[in-house]
């Protein structure tokens, strides 16, 4: 998590500009030019300061092409990207924690790649364990934490990037339905509390309606922007809740509908 000064910096950045991310007419091919794959096709969304997006989609559509494009781990075929608050902080499906370090270490490793001094970077991971629920388990090895408290760890170490913008990828999908649960709600939290913009991928419809403030759908190869709902039913949301629950089936006929789409051609 950004110290106050990054995190004002970040926010003077974003105010200036008015957006935390923006993807003006992306593309994304993959292969030569004669025999290349068209992923992406002109893809434009902006992600405000704060905003909590869901970017959801059948798989194979590119979700995750698209986040490792903002996260500037590829560049685009085509169009731009910007993020005015800096490289942004990115978590996997897969909690990726080194085995052979404690999960204090884990978090502390991506201080000190940030440059915080040595003699800060301890008492800054216990307060970002702290804040996703993990106090006490800075001296814990990989191997005793269970993958719910695994991914609380990943989520402690995308945190210390101190980036203002948070990319998540299927994050929560590995896990069983009540850590979800669980998770979802200290997602909501942490992002409520930290002010954080959140570009998270699912193709769970349920968690993209339980956690965002906005669902953009995805289309089936190549991922174009098919539809974009706002959701106003108020936080703290359940995944069973029935306003919630109605919006996911309204969504999933859209997702069933791109889907019969694509399998025509």
């Amino acid at each position: 998590m950004a110290t106050p000064t990054t995190l004002a910096k970040a926010e003077d950045r974003a105010t200036t500009t008015g957006h935390a991310a923006r993807l003006a007419h992306v593309s994304k091919s993959f292969g030569g030019p004669a025999g290349g794959q068209l992923v992406l096709d002109d893809i434009s969304l902006d992600v405000a300061p704060g905003e909590f997006v869901t970017l959801l989609g059948a798989s194979g559509c590119g979700k995750s092409t698209l986040l490792n494009l903002v996260a500037g781990l590829d560049r685009p075929s085509a169009g731009s990207i910007e993020t005015p608050g800096g490289r942004p902080a990115l978590m996997f499906q897969e909690h990726a924690l080194f085995p052979w370090l404690t999960a204090g270490k884990n978090v502390e490793l991506a201080l000190k790649l940030r440059g915080v001094p040595k003699a800060e970077r301890r008492p800054e991971a216990e307060r970002l364990l702290e804040l996703v629920r993990l106090g006490g388990a800075y001296g814990k090895r990989v191997h005793e934490l269970s993958g719910g408290m695994r991914q609380r760890v990943a989520l402690a170490r995308a945190l210390a990037q101190a980036s203002d913008l948070l990319l998540m990828d299927e994050p929560f999908a590995a896990l069983d339905a009540i850590t979800r649960d669980v998770l979802h709600d200290e997602l909501t939290r942490i992002w409520r509390e930290t002010n954080l913009s959140v570009l998270f991928v699912t193709h769970n419809v349920r968690e993209a309606v339980r956690l965002a403030e906005r669902v953009v759908l995805l289309s089936s190869r190549p991922g174009r922007i098919a539809r974009e709902w706002t959701i106003d039913i108020p936080q703290p949301r359940r995944i069973e809740d029935a306003a919630v629950a109605e919006l996911s089936v309204e969504i999933t006929e859209e997702l069933r509908g791109e889907i019969r789409r694509h399998g025509q051609h």
